[in-house]
């Protein structure tokens, strides 16, 4: 039971954390893109900037643990919620520049610095893909498109693929990939912009006396 509650932990922090470089493992240069590209990279730059609240049903899936269920709440610049449906014991809470992981079954908190994982991209008050952030590559397929981006000077910290539809433009989901070449992705459902939520929702969790 130990093995499977610390199991669940890993798979929580993988949806923020993403891996670290393994040893001998090279950085990727970052991709070219055509003018065509960068226009929708600039306009996907623009929708998550104007995007200052998020609401949606989230789907986590990973090849070790499966399917988990729950809700997302976003507040930019620098807040987030992943709240695990019943039963499980998950809690993640990204606020005031850092990011709380609890599980409540044994009573475990773990805490990482906003700005060391991929959520800090995109909870930026102006996210934007270029600078210290590098996309290492780019896809379009129909209606979606597909960005892979990483911290240009810290690849180790994590690499994330962010799925963006294009009618209406938007956050989908995204896939985080470790060093071990594990995937945790995430889907978006029933997504809601523009909504208000209390300031409560954000209370970074704390050890239970």
């Amino acid at each position: 039971m130990m093995m499977l509650r610390r199991a669940a932990v890993a798979c929580g922090l993988a949806l923020v954390l993403g891996g670290t470089v393994m040893p001998g493992r090279q950085a990727e240069a970052a991709a070219s893109l055509t003018p065509a590209q960068q226009g929708w990279v600039g306009r996907i730059e623009t929708s998550l900037a104007e995007t200052k609240s998020f609401q949606a049903r989230f789907e986590q899936v990973t090849e070790q643990d499966g399917r988990s269920v729950g809700t997302v709440l976003l507040e930019r610049p620098g807040r987030m919620r992943f709240s695990y449906d019943p039963p499980s014991p998950l809690l993640l809470v990204a606020n005031d520049g850092k990011v709380v992981f609890q599980d409540r079954s044994i009573g475990q908190i773990t805490t990482i610095p906003l700005d060391h994982t991929p959520l800090g991209l995109l909870l930026r008050p102006n996210p934007r893909f270029s600078g210290d952030v590098s996309i290492l590559g780019y896809e379009q397929h129909g209606s979606e498109i597909q960005l892979r981006v990483t911290r240009t000077e810290n690849p180790g910290e994590g690499e994330m693929t962010l799925f963006f539809s294009t009618r209406p433009l938007g956050l989908k989901g995204w896939t985080v990939l470790d060093a071990q070449g594990h995937r945790t992705v995430v889907h978006f459902s029933e997504a809601r912009t523009g909504v208000s939520i209390p300031e409560s929702s954000f209370d970074l969790p704390k050890d239970e006396d």
